[in-house]
Parts: C-alpha cells; structure tokens; sequence
C-alpha cells in the first residue's frame, strides 16, 4: 500500500469518527433541548451547565480521536507504505467498488479534503487509468477505429460495471467487446467521482471526450455514447457543455443512449430528501437531519435530474421536493434513446419501476415535465431490474439495431 493511500485511509477514518460524534452531539442536544424547555425558565442555569460541559466534551472526543488516527495514519504511512509500490488499494476490484460507492455518496466532500481516494474523470482499461497523450492512447487502443462508443457508469459504480454477468444465461462478453466486432466500434470507458454535481462530471467528460478526440489514433467520423442510470444524465450534460464551449466533438455523435437513467428524478433521492426534512422539524432528530444531508451533491441531483449549474447553484439543496430543472436540448445530429424496465407486471412496475427508476423517469414522461424521446427511439422491458440493464440480450440486440441505423436526414 502507497503512503498516501495510507493516508487517505486515516482521513477518512478520522472524518468518520467526526460525522458520528456530530450525530450523537446533536442528538444529545436536541433532547436536552426537549427536556429543559419542558421544566421551564427555572432549569436555566442548569442549561447554560450542561449545554457548557457537553460542548466541551464533544469537542476534546472529537479532537482527540482525529488526532489519534492522523497520528497512526502518519506512523503507518512511514513505516508500511512506499510510493514505489506496484500494487494500489484499488488495483482489487472489490475494493475499487467500494471506493467507488464511497465517492457515490460523499465525493464532493473527499474531493474538498483533497483525499487522495476522490476519483477523478478518467478513461480506464483494465482497472486502470490511460494517460491522455498521444503515445498511451494508441498503445491502450492499437486497432483503434473511427467509430467510438464511450460508456458512463452509473453512480457509486466503475467502469467495471459493464462487465456484470447476465441473470437470463445469454453471452457474458459485455456491450463493448460486442458492439467491436459488431459493428466495429471501439469502446472507450470511463471511471469518475459520482458523488460531484451532475454538471462538473458533464463539463469534465466534455472536456476529456475533446482531449481524445484530438489524440485518437484515426480520424474520429462517429461517437455514440451509452450511459447507464446516472452515466446518461451526465452524457446528456456533457452534450450540452460540449456544444457551449464549442468543442467539434458533438458534432460527430450520431446516438446517445440512457439505460434506465432518471430523467426527471429517482423516488429513492426524494424519498430521502423529504424524510430528512421532516427529521429536521424536531429537536431530538435535528442531528439525524444533518446526517442524511451530508450526502454527496451528485445523489442530491439524482432528486429531477440537474444537469446544469442553473439547476442547482442558486437554491437550498434540502430544500423539500421542488423541481428547478432546466431544458437540456437534443445534440440536432443524434438520436437519443432510452431504455426503461421495471421489475414486475404493469400496475406495479408503473409504482416501483426497476426498483430505483419508474418507467415514466427513464423515458422522460411527466406531468410538469416531458424529455423530448421519440417512442419510436424507445425500449421498455418488463421483469428486469436496475442492474440487469448493464447486460441483457434484449438491450443489445436493439442497442446494435439503433447504433447500426443511420440518423434520418432532419426537415
């Protein structure tokens, strides 16, 4: 294990210790609060004491447990660890994953620390990172082609997650390696911080797509983008952002393709987002309010599907249950689809949809609010659940279809 990696560990725990001492101090206070008020203005100067000594207390815990594990982390760190090291912590897929889903719910906050497990927008082969110059692109893709499909993960996932086995026994090769010898397409894909605005991750992959571009081995002639859950939101967003500063690489998508990605939000998010209010209108769970608002800015997106800055940068991020989306046009030389499922037949899958997404979100049908998807451009499959969309027949066989077909001339 490498010395920063050592300690990130340390950080990390240490930052641990600190969310949970916040979460029993507020608590505690919460209750103290109840019971004094209860008793009157004659407990008073019993308050003013305890409210003192409690502070005090939480304060010297939580200095001296940070402090401790900075302490071991650093001792470790110098005596365990070498930056000469062949082997890093995420070399192990396992733990990759969990890094992975650690950054899902609070990345933005790694990202701020600066610790050093905060994933970045990377292209990835083989668990591992490509340096964008010219010489590690064309070594990592030797029998590059014009056609290029890069794949987005979904949130607390890797680009691993495209290599999950199918549940229904069909090829396990994944959509990738298929659609190469297919159709000739190179896939390209991607690892990135899903705990960071939606937005940032669309400005950085529009940034790194324009890098790649310009350094491909060939002339790039198609780009077709495939998303999985939150991976089409933030293919959508770097769209957009890509057309705003003006890269030449929008230009060359032909097909952006959303599996089961929440268009107009995911009921687990709001779910969360109207529980943690409700927690934060009594004293005693105040504290549990906290601790379910720390999570990560990107999940926080996940509540409408804020692919802009405008959708989130002038409003309370806790605020209860209120859609500020803005439009996110179509690239005018792509068709874009979308793949919705749910888990079981009609009447409760319109409910529960495939246990994260409804059908309505993944398709972009609201009441207040319609994606602008052709049905025509559409797939909706039934007894599938949400991670059967990273490998299942039925989807490739009509993700070849539509990346096969050649966009109609528009007017």
């Amino acid at each position: 294990m490498r010395e920063h990696e050592i300690r990130s560990l340390a950080d990390l725990a240490g930052e641990g210790t600190r969310v949970l001492t916040t979460l029993v101090r507020d608590t505690h206070s919460g209750i103290a609060r109840r019971v004094f008020g209860a008793v009157g203005p004659v407990s008073k100067p019993v308050e003013v004491i305890h409210n003192t000594t409690a502070a005090a207390t939480y304060y010297a815990v939580d200095r001296a447990l940070r402090g401790a594990l900075r302490g071991a982390g650093e001792l470790a760190a110098q005596t365990r660890g070498g930056d000469d090291a062949h082997e890093t912590v995420e070399s192990n897929p396992r733990v990759a994953g969990v890094i992975a889903a650690l950054n899902g719910i609070y990345g933005d906050e790694l990202t701020q620390r600066g610790n050093g497990f905060a994933l970045t927008m990377q292209v990835r082969h083989h668990g591992r990172p490509v340096a964008l110059d010219a010489d590690a692109v064309a070594a990592v893709f030797p029998h590059a082609t014009g056609r290029i499909a890069v794949f987005v993960h979904g949130w607390c996932m890797t680009e691993r997650s495209w290599s999950r086995p199918p549940r229904d026994g069909g090829a396990e090769d994944p959509y990738g390696a298929r659609l190469q010898a297919d159709l000739g397409f190179t896939p390209v894909y991607l690892r990135y911080n899903t705990g960071l605005h939606i937005s940032d991750n669309g400005k950085a992959l529009a940034g790194l797509i324009d890098r790649l571009r310009a350094l491909w081995p060939v002339p790039v002639e198609e780009i077709a983008l495939v998303g999985h859950s939150m991976g089409g939101l933030v293919a959508r967003s770097a769209c957009h952002y890509g057309t705003e500063h003006r890269h030449r690489w929008p230009d060359a998508v032909r097909h952006v393709v959303c599996l089961g990605s929440p268009h107009l939000g995911a009921d687990l998010e709001k779910g969360v987002n109207a529980a943690s209010w409700a927690l934060a209108r009594l004293p005693e769970t105040e504290g549990l309010a906290w601790f379910l608002n720390a999570r990560s800015s990107g999940t926080k997106d996940l509540r409408y599907g804020a692919l802009l800055d405008e959708d989130w940068s002038e409003c309370d991020p806790d605020e209860f249950l209120r859609d500020r989306c803005h439009e996110v046009p179509f690239l005018p030389g792509a068709v874009y689809h979308f793949v919705a499922t749910s888990a079981g037949p009609r009447a409760v899958g319109a409910i529960l949809g495939d246990r994260l997404v409804r059908p309505t979100s993944a398709s972009g049908v609201g009441r207040s609010r319609r994606v602008p998807f052709e049905p025509d451009h559409g797939l909706t499959l039934t007894g599938l659940h949400h991670f059967d969309l990273l490998n299942h027949a039925a989807i490739y066989d009509k993700l070849r279809h539509w990346l096969s077909t050649e966009r109609e001339p528009m007017g």
